[in-house]
């Protein structure tokens, strides 16, 4: 079952794998984000909502048009820095002097 979404004024259309938008740029950003592991229904809307959420859009739903939640981050700082010194993030943290 296809899919609507609305991300900048325009809407987009996710089924069977493939977005379908009027507007090339954002057809081009939605299928940089493409899931070819979306196969069911219900797969395909969780997609969708993943893109309409990372762009801060709308999907679609039985009672009109909602804005889509925005995703969980992919990157944290925890993933970079002790949680208790959070001011040594950072990749050239290795050059500061250590006391």
């Amino acid at each position: 079952m296809p899919v609507r979404i609305r991300i900048y004024g325009h809407e987009a259309t996710f089924a069977r794998g493939c977005w379908t938008c009027e507007d090339d740029a954002l057809q081009a950003m939605l299928e940089a984000l493409v899931d070819p592991r979306a196969l069911s229904a219900e797969q395909e809307r969780a997609h969708a909502l993943y893109a309409a959420g990372r762009y801060g859009g709308l999907i679609l739903t039985p009672g009109g048009w909602e804005p889509a939640p925005l995703p969980a981050p992919e990157i944290r700082l925890e993933d970079f820095a002790p949680a208790r010194h959070p001011e040594r993030a950072g990749w050239l943290s290795f050059l500061r002097k250590r006391r």
